[in-house]
């Protein structure tokens, strides 16, 4: 099942946006240097990048008519391969028939919500291993030939409620 999650998503690919990443810089004031005993947490080194949900529909049509009156208009996709890219604003959502069991929370690590390249961004393959130094290891790795290669590459976590986590990068 998670080979056709991860083959049904990669179909995808071209046509997906998501939420891009902003700049974490911050400029020092003289009350954040006074607490120079207690400095705050430093902005974390992992850019997750553009932010999707993949929805498992029954019926793409149908499901295609509800979110249109909710204003999502299509952006990507082919209705005749089960699925559809829909967007309101920045918000992502794709609604995939028959391609996998359950929802999907998707990052794109170097995209921004209208799939338009943004720097600097986290590659997948340093994501994959800083989650593993703190404990998440993937259900799905990053397959052998991708991980010694730079560009397109993807893994799979779980939540501690089962819910499944794609990252997915594109370039």
């Amino acid at each position: 099942m998670k080979t056709i999650l991860i083959t049904a998503l990669v179909a995808c690919l071209p046509c997906l946006s998501w939420l891009g990443t902003g700049d974490t810089s911050q400029e020092q004031t003289p009350a954040a240097t006074s607490q120079a005993a207690n400095p705050p947490a430093q902005p974390s080194a992992m850019k997750l990048g553009a932010f999707s949900v993949s929805l498992a529909v029954k019926d793409l049509a149908v499901s295609r008519d509800f979110y249109a009156k909710l204003g999502f208009e299509k952006m990507g996709g082919d209705e005749a391969r089960n699925y559809l890219i829909l967007k309101n604003g920045t918000t992502i959502i794709g609604l995939f028939q028959g391609m996998f069991e359950d929802n999907i929370l998707t990052f794109n690590p170097g995209w921004d919500e209208n799939a338009k390249e943004v720097n600097p961004f986290t590659d997948v393959r340093k994501l994959q291993a800083i989650l593993k130094e703190k404990g998440i290891n993937p259900v799905t790795p990053i397959d052998a030939n991708s991980l010694k290669k730079e560009g397109p590459a993807s893994f799979v976590i779980t939540d501690p409620d089962g819910n499944a986590i794609l990252i997915d990068q594109h370039r």
